[in-house]
């Protein structure tokens, strides 16, 4: 019996020893942060003239972190260039402690920094953009750039555009009012909404009566742009040595207004162009002479395959390194538009020789490019027999009414995803 109550006795000490163990807590304990953490998020976007530096102290966050996500991301993005209106998004924990930091670098890429058990570890995630095809018709009034439309979208989409045809179609000289335009081009969407035209998969434009067509079609792991036989669009020569990219990127509002004027000497084409204009080569090949040679002023003349050369004269002055001997690239900068020489204002004196004969180069026939290999030509005969009728659908009444109201036909999308 006095066992019994002996044990009794115990089992209630021990209890109230856990009753009160359980609920006794001393006032300096630490509190549970994993049932206690304010968690919030930041999206915000970079004002002019902030740095890194200064959206930390904007957000009270500590600098000293930003020193720590620097050194994590060095080899994937410089942190302390941030540029107006991107994007960034903060997570934070508790005691505003930042778990992720994330900012748009631009449309395509996002810089991810987490926060690890050791550290920061940082990676560049690409945007992950819906795909549908979108067609886009319209008639030239005045130059390609204000007939597309206003906006930086389709600022690109007409750079773009004139990229493909750059070997067929000088886009500064060529361009006659009522030449008409048919796009059919990837819209790019995020979250149900449109941000950009990605690439264009077919296109067709009637320059001043004679119709150019271009498909996209990939084979070896690269993509070009072929003509309705299956050749490439791209040629050993471009059509001009003046990029209609880079003259429109010289104008800041978005519009590019003709100031390019042409003239036919006996020997060549004189472009007149503002001085500083960015001239290229023509074609891959050696600097032949690079220097200052009488009337020309300075002047450039590139040697090219089968006794072709091309001279460029006038210029302003020569990239560096544009010396006799260096190999160039279709497309190259190699100097810029100037009134040396005998020259009465700003141009460029454009000239094209074969075997020293000069010719006229906007009637010689250029090189073609390559062609689809044999073994591919069904393939791309059903690609382009697709997009033919895509580009058939966008209508004759369409077009009559872009050329009414002198402004870009956009068409809906058709539902299709990629």
């Amino acid at each position: 019996m006095k066992k019994e109550f002996l044990l009794i006795i115990f089992c209630f000490i021990i209890i109230t020893f856990l009753v009160v163990g359980i609920n006794f807590k001393p006032k300096d304990a630490p509190i549970d942060t994993n049932t206690q953490q304010d968690y919030r998020t930041i999206s915000d976007t970079v004002q002019k003239g902030e740095t890194a530096i200064d959206i930390f102290r904007k957000h009270n966050l500590d600098p000293g972190i930003l020193f720590e996500m620097k050194e994590a991301c060095a080899d994937i993005y410089k942190l302390g260039e941030v540029y107006p209106d991107h994007r960034y998004k903060i997570a934070l924990g508790d005691m505003n402690r930042i778990n992720s930091f994330d900012y748009w670098i631009d449309d395509d890429s996002i810089l991810n920094i987490t926060r690890t058990e050791s550290g920061f570890s940082a990676e560049k995630i690409a945007v992950e953009y819906e795909k549908r095809i979108r067609h886009v018709g319209g008639v030239i009034r005045d130059n390609l750039i204000s007939s597309i439309g206003e906006g930086r979208e389709n600022l690109m989409l007409a750079l773009n555009l004139s990229d493909i045809f750059a070997w067929d179609i000088d886009f500064t000289t060529d361009l006659r009012n009522d030449d008409k335009f048919k796009i059919v081009v990837e819209g790019l969407y995020l979250n149900g909404e449109f941000k950009k035209y990605g690439d264009i998969l077919s296109a067709e434009f009637i320059n001043n009566g004679v119709t150019y067509s271009a498909y996209k079609f990939e084979y070896n792991g690269k993509a070009h742009y072929y003509g309705e036989d299956g050749k490439s669009l791209r040629k050993a020569f471009l059509k001009a040595p003046l990029s209609f990219r880079r003259i429109s990127s010289r104008f800041s509002n978005g519009r590019f207004h003709p100031v390019l004027k042409i003239y036919r000497p006996h020997h060549g084409l004189d472009y007149a162009a503002p001085a500083g204009t960015p001239v290229s080569a023509v074609s891959d090949g050696t600097i032949n002479f690079s220097g200052y040679k009488g009337q020309y002023g300075k002047l450039v003349v590139i040697r090219h395959a089968n006794g072709w050369k091309t001279y460029y004269g006038h210029l302003s002055r020569i990239n560096r390194g544009v010396k006799k001997g260096l190999k160039v690239e279709q497309g190259q900068v190699i100097g810029y538009v100037g009134a040396t020489g005998l020259a009465t204002g700003p141009h460029l004196h454009y000239e094209i020789r074969i075997g020293n004969k000069a010719v006229n180069p906007l009637v010689v026939k250029l090189p073609r490019g390559e062609s689809i290999p044999k073994t591919l030509m069904a393939e791309f005969k059903q690609s382009k027999n697709q997009m033919d009728s895509r580009l058939a659908s966008i209508a004759p009444a369409v077009l009559a009414f872009a050329a009414k109201s002198s402004k870009i036909y956009s068409g809906k999308t058709d539902g299709h995803k990629f």
